[in-house]
């Protein structure tokens, strides 16, 4: 946009290097071109509040839209997405996540689409248009090597080039040769350099090499030095107001031709994605619209499911009257429906859960339902809106009263919720972060209690707060004495705990108050247990016993997978563990359904009939579970990640820097199922692993091409089943002097009852590609190459040896 940089005077583009808001950014001066109005968004539109209040549509997390690897349906997903944030108004969405799962312990591993950078970059892809189609923005995210969350804002990852440009770049590199809209850099280092100062990696790969036209902009709150980012190639420093850009820049801007044409270059950007989201497509809100979106996402959540076994084919459930079927495990009441980020959506009420869906499906065939409990849900905090709350005037929630320091109450509300966070503003109080004196945030409640004993309660805050139950004092938190930053403290909820006595049918009254200082900003959380008053296991081993089948719910809670926190274990908790092993003992027809978004250890599930993989759903999780269960969708799931034996199988074990602040890369490019390849070593399940109800196998390939562009890959698949069925075919490469293949293409096939497909899979040139670092360039592998191809990297059916030269011809194939 040449006559931008005409139009505008110095201070106006300086100005626009910076947010004007929380989620938003500043008009384009002397244009028709408005402030773009962002999200947060990888799973659904979060809102401008992030809190219960904004309830949007929840798709299926990146790992459950990983494993269907089917690039059509994850662009359908992305349509939804992209339809919801025009309900909303929004304009960009932070989104997707393209980083890559290195480690089954990486805290927001359910956000990921995988352990593999071509599957990541096809589906992320794919994702991104669906979205942008509806002339909605992706921001993709975080580029780059933000794949774990310990200590990620001070980390510096140290990695080779030649790894980070073929794995951990590559994604984004597909993203902007593909048209993405923006994309946000990491706050972590890279190399000894801030993501947001990687002047290599923004302005020489991306805005040279790349030639992409798209916006560069930080993670909230995550630029250091304002001119140091601005010239490596940064555009904008979000959030605003500026911290480190925007006006704050004009001190350090010399008079050059260098400084002017970046200053050109970041405006022009920002011009170009306000142009962009201002021809969005219109909003279709009729209902027959809106059932299809929710139809599209119980779609993508059965395609995610993985049948990781399925023995004497229990799997699709015999439906018939008079069968006993005993669903249990907490998740089959309480399941979780996504992970624990600033993303997290606020759901719609009335979900249908687990059991009330197969309750709906398999009772009107004339099956007898029993639901058993087993265990307790392993909540981090347990919510304490999952209890009847009244406020003072009996109305449903929480009374909230926001404060000053002498005691003036200048907000009230009624909130539903067991956490309440606030960016920047806080109401009655105002900009946070110009607080002289200290505001106070009281919330008051009344319940009755259900059941005699030991209640639990928990209270925290990035304040200091004070829990009074029917006016006593009974426990103190200081938030702000804790080391860490405020992001960081938000999502890990540090807090104390206790225990109080009641008496079935008591009133309680319960008040926390937190006072509060100058910040970006704050929170308070709190929760409650009331005690358990029968034998839950025996109870779930007499269902178990009485029942013809069973289907086990088990895995983890909302809080469980969290920005900023990593996991320190790959095990199931140990209580859930006794749970699967008893009820398998008691009867060996039980289905295992693990809703488990990373991998996890799979050893106490041996004595299960069938296992299922279904990772966070989303809001379709009940409906998609049922359909399956009951044959009338099948489990189109594959691995998108390797599911190891044991945690020390896999290649990386820890994700703590060392006393430097330094995250070695040690592995190189071996990440996931290259590691298990290169070191020989056998997995439990695979990656690309996966069952279906047909009975789908690989009858011919060939492979054809003299020419490395013209390299063709294909394959006849025969369905010998009496249903339709669905396969993913994989191709895998291992070139010169490699000890590990990795893949190189995929499909997602659906081939009718009895009958055959015809795939055709072109390989791609990149996949014979290796990044020349001297050379800053991409060039051919010459030399012995072998291609794969099968249904799992493990299930290989078919291999075919060829020769590259120089010059890109193929030759010697087999």
């Amino acid at each position: 946009m040449p006559a931008l940089s005409l139009s505008l005077s110095v201070a106006e583009k300086v100005r626009l290097t910076a947010g004007m808001g929380m989620w938003s950014t500043h008009p384009i001066p002397h244009s028709t071109l408005g402030s773009v109005t962002l999200s947060d968004g990888p799973m659904g539109i979060t809102g401008g509040r992030v809190d219960e209040r904004d309830i949007a549509l929840l798709s299926p997390c990146g790992l459950a839209l990983g494993a269907s690897w089917d690039r059509q349906l994850v662009s359908r997903v992305g349509g939804v997405i992209g339809q919801e944030a025009l309900r909303t108004g929004t304009q960009a969405l932070l989104a997707p996540n393209l980083n890559l799962l290195r480690s089954p312990l990486a805290g927001r591993a359910f956000e990921l689409f995988g352990e593999d950078p071509r599957h990541i970059a096809e589906l992320g892809a794919a994702w991104i248009d669906g979205v942008q189609r509806q002339g909605v923005g992706c921001i993709v995210k975080h580029m780059v090597c933000n794949d774990s969350e310990t200590d990620r804002r001070t980390m510096n990852v140290v990695v080779d080039e030649a790894t980070l440009r073929e794995v951990y770049f590559w994604p984004f590199e597909v993203a902007a040769s593909r048209g993405v809209w923006g994309m946000l850099t990491a706050y972590n280092r890279v190399n000894g350099i801030y993501c947001a100062e990687q002047h290599q990696a923004i302005s020489q790969w991306l805005k040279r090499d790349l030639d992409w036209d798209g916006l560069v902009m930080s993670d909230w709150f995550g630029t250091q030095n304002g001119p140091a980012s601005f010239r490596a190639g940064l555009d904008l420093e979000m959030p605003g107001p500026a911290r480190h850009m925007g006006d704050h820049l004009l001190p350090a801007l010399m008079d050059t031709d260098s400084d002017a044409r970046r200053l050109d270059d970041a405006a022009a950007r920002l011009a170009r994605l306000a142009e962009r989201v201002s021809h969005p497509l219109p909003w279709d809100g009729s209902a027959a619209a809106q059932a299809q979106r929710c139809h599209t996402l119980e779609e993508a959540a059965a395609a995610g499911f993985v049948l990781l076994h399925n023995r004497q084919r229990l799997l699709p459930l015999d439906a018939q009257a008079g069968q006993r079927l005993a669903v249990m495990g907490p998740n089959a009441t309480t399941p979780c429906f996504q992970g624990g980020t600033f993303a997290r959506v606020a759901l719609m009420p009335g979900l249908i859960s687990p059991l009330e869906a197969i309750r709906q499906r398999f009772s009107a065939a004339g099956v007898e339902i029993s639901y058993a409990q087993g265990v307790e849900s392993d909540y981090r905090i347990p919510p304490l809106h999952h209890l009847p709350l009244r406020t003072a005037a009996g109305e449903r929630g929480l009374d909230v009263a926001y404060a000053t320091a002498a005691g003036e109450v200048v907000h009230r509300e009624v909130r539903d919720a067991s956490s309440l966070i606030w960016f920047r503003d806080m109401p009655g109080v105002g900009d946070m972060l110009r607080l002289t004196e200290r505001a106070t945030v009281t919330v008051s409640c009344q319940f009755t209690a259900p059941v005699s004993g030991r209640y639990g309660f928990w209270i925290g805050g990035t304040g200091e707060v004070a829990l009074q139950l029917n006016g006593e004092r009974v426990a103190t938190f200081n938030g702000e004495a804790l080391d860490g930053d405020i992001m960081g403290k938000l999502m890990q909820a540090p807090h104390t705990h206790l225990e109080f006595p009641l008496q079935a049918g008591e009133s309680l009254t319960f008040r926390a108050e937190m006072a509060l200082g100058s910040s970006i900003a704050h929170g308070i959380w709190f929760g409650c247990q009331p005690p358990q008053t029968i034998d839950l296991l025996q109870q779930a081993v007499d269902h178990a016993r009485a029942a013809d089948s069973v289907v086990l719910v088990i895995g983890e809670t909302a809080d469980a997978g969290l920005e900023s926190i990593d996991r320190d274990a790959t095990a199931l908790p140990g209580h859930q563990v006794a749970l699967i092993r008893a009820v398998c003992a008691a009867n060996p027809r039980t289905v295992v359904v693990l809703n488990v978004a990373h991998p996890v250890d799979t050893g106490c599930l041996a004595d299960a009939a069938a296992v299922m993989v279904v990772w966070y759903p989303g809001q379709e999780f009940g409906p998609a579970l049922a359909s399956v269960l009951a044959g009338d969708r099948e489990p189109g799931g594959r691995l998108p990640v390797t599911f190891a034996q044991r945690l020390d199988d896999y290649p990386v074990r820890s994700l703590t820097p060392d006393a430097a602040g330094d995250l070695w890369y040690h592995e190189r490019q071996l990440v996931g199922y290259r590691w298990f390849s290169a070191r020989e070593r056998p997995a439990a399940w695979a990656f690309g692993h996966g069952l279906g109800y047909a009975d789908i196998t690989l009858n011919a390939a060939a492979l054809t091409g003299d020419e490395v562009d013209g390299l063709q890959l294909r394959c006849q698949l025969q369905n010998r089943a009496a249903r339709d069925g669905k396969a993913v075919v994989q191709l895998y490469l291992r070139g010169p002097q490699t000890a590990w293949s990795a893949l190189a293409e995929f499909a997602a096939v659906s081939v009718p009852a009895h009958d055959e497909a015809t795939l055709t899979l072109d390989l791609p040139r990149h996949a014979l590609q290796r990044w020349q670092v001297p050379a800053q360039e991409w060039q051919l592998a010459s030399g012995p190459w072998q291609l794969a191809v099968g249904f799992a990297s493990d299930d290989i059916r078919a291999t075919f040896d060829f020769v590259l030269t120089p010059d890109g011809k193929i030759s010697h194939r087999g």
